[in-house]
Parts: C-alpha cells; structure tokens; sequence
C-alpha cells in the first residue's frame, strides 16, 4: 500500500478509534519495552566482562531479527488487536524491517487494521490474505522480498503453511483456534463464569471452553446461565457450536486436584476466580496466559492492556510461551 492509501484508511475512522487504537499501542509498547530492558547482554567490556578462567573471556549478545513478516487475519473480522501484537514487538526489539498482510475485508483493505499496522510501525503493509500471503513473505515475489521470521495467527491453511516453511524461516508458534479455562470456586457466580466462557467460545465454532470448579453449585448455574446467554447472544450461533463440541465442565475435588487438571489442560488463556487465585499463579506451569480475579477479563489482555494475545494452544503451552519480545532476538 502507499502512503496516499495509508492515510486514507485512517481518514475512514473516527478520532475514537484512532484514539482507542494509540491507548492499546502505548500498552502494549510499554510492556514490550520493559520485557526487552529484563535481557541484558553479557558483553566482553572491562566493566562487565565475565573471566571464567584466566584468560578466558565469554560473553552473549541479544541481535534482533533482520527483516519479520506478520499475518493478520482479518477475512471475517478485523482482527486489528494481531497487527499491534506482533508489529510493536517486533519494532521493540529491533527488527529493522517489519512487513504486514492482512486478507482484504469487504473487498478492500479494511480501515482499521491498516491504522494499526502503520501507526504500530510497519515498514511494508500489503492487502494480502490466506496462503498466499505466506508464501509471498517466506519465499518472496517480484515485489516483496524474503523475510527471516513469520509470525501471527491465521486459520488452519495459514497455520499449515508455517508448518510447511519452518526450517525455511522461523516462526513464533503453531496457532490452532481460540481455547479458555477458567478457574472457579463458589466465592463467583454462573453468570460470570458463562459470560467468560462464551467471550472466548464465539471466536469460532472449534473453540474449547472448559470450566473447572470445586462448586457442583457452580457447575450446574454455569451450564443454565450458558443456555441462556447462548439465546440471546449475537454470536450465539457460532458459540453454540463451539460450546456443544468442545465444551467441558470439570468438578473438582480441590484446589490441589483442580490444578493437576489444569496443567494436563494446558490451555492458551486460564481466567482464576477462587479464593485464593495467587495459589495457582505460583504453582501453574502449563498455560500461555493467566488471568487472576474476577476483574481481570481474558479479553483485556487479548486486546488493550498490553500483554501479548498470540498465545500456545493445543497443549503447546506445556513447552513454550507466547510471542514477546525475546522471539525476534537470536541469543
């Protein structure tokens, strides 16, 4: 896209959105940046070398990534929040070249991820979707040169053409769809619970949902409240279909007992509403992002707070994290 396509993108949207979108990207860069000020290098300078042996002098360097391609999907909704997760983070950490597609929406580029991708500091932005745009960042074109690192999410097709080009260049992770667990002890109703459950099970029809409870109370008010909402939710129709093929309800007989589950679980994003939440914040290893207490709402962090929302799935979480700053530097 040019700069004349650019700004005129931006013209389409209202002084609020842009507004909202600068608010989530000075989040997100902030906690971007004290991710990347934690790794320091150990360099071989008189002030700070390490001499392991005399006369053996050893040192690393955190170097960014030379050039990152970041997919945006975008073909049934504009999933702005993926551009300002991936761009902002690569240009935190150094990528000196930053290149961007996202799929046309309503049979042009859509408004609002364009603003995200040029406002979070896209050096290249191109109206690019599906399989397609992979191939073109990874292996290149006639326009678009080659880049060193994928990263984002997509759908299945684009999930299995990283699969196909890792090697080839780096990727973050493999994004399946959308998964939550929450945490929940009878100290929160079976609304709250529903309505959590739910905001995650609409973003598609294979999105598991799975409540985990000491509260056989809680359990069962979560299953009415999640019929209820389902009839009068907008996106009840896809939620219903994520919610009957891959939603669960677990009653446990401790906290002790919900744990192990919830690290054989492993799930992408896990809300905590018990008692005592900071109980699992210090024992969970498996998950790719904890939410403690009920106000805190997995959907802050998907989109304005400022942690990362590309995330592990698919039991992924048992052996890395999401994307952050440290993916675009080799150590």
């Amino acid at each position: 896209m040019t700069d004349a396509e650019i700004r005129d993108c931006l013209a389409q949207l209202s002084a609020r959105d842009l507004d909202d979108i600068r608010f989530a990207q000075d989040q997100i860069r902030n906690f971007a940046q004290y991710q990347r000020d934690a790794l320091r290098d150990v360099e071989v300078e008189v002030e700070v070398e390490v001499e392991t042996l005399p006369g053996v002098i050893l040192g690393h360097k955190n170097i960014p990534v030379n050039s990152v391609g970041c997919y945006v999907p975008g073909g049934k909704y504009p999933l702005l929040a993926s551009a300002q997760m991936s761009v902002l983070t690569a240009k935190i950490a150094g990528v000196p070249r930053v290149a961007t597609c996202a799929p046309p929406h309503l049979g042009g580029p859509a408004p609002a991820i364009v603003a995200a991708q040029h406002l979070a500091g896209a050096d290249e932005i191109y109206c690019l979707g599906g399989v397609q745009a992979i191939g073109a960042l990874a292996i290149g074109t006639e326009r678009i040169a080659p880049v060193d690192m994928l990263v984002g999410p997509g759908n299945a097709y684009v999930a299995e053409a990283k699969r196909q080009l890792f090697g080839r260049v780096g990727i973050d992770l493999f994004a399946g769809p959308t998964e939550t667990l929450v945490i929940a002890d009878e100290t929160v109703g079976g609304e709250l619970c529903a309505t959590d459950l739910l905001g995650q099970a609409e973003h598609g029809p294979d999105s598991p949902a799975i409540l985990l409870t000491t509260s056989e109370a809680l359990a069962q008010d979560t299953i009415r409240q999640i019929e209820r909402l389902l009839d009068i939710l907008p996106t009840g129709a896809v939620a219903r279909r994520a919610w009957e093929a891959s939603g669960e309800v677990i009653v446990c007989d401790s906290d002790e007992d919900m744990l192990r589950e919830a690290d054989r679980i492993a799930s992408e994003h896990v809300q905590v509403m018990t008692r005592d939440p900071d109980y699992f914040l210090r024992n969970m290893t498996n998950y790719g992002a904890l939410f403690l207490g009920p106000r805190t709402n997995v959907s802050y962090g998907d989109k304005v707070i400022g942690t990362n929302h590309t995330l592990p799935t698919r039991k992924a979480a048992r052996y890395t994290g999401g994307l952050w700053v440290g993916k675009f530097l080799k150590t």
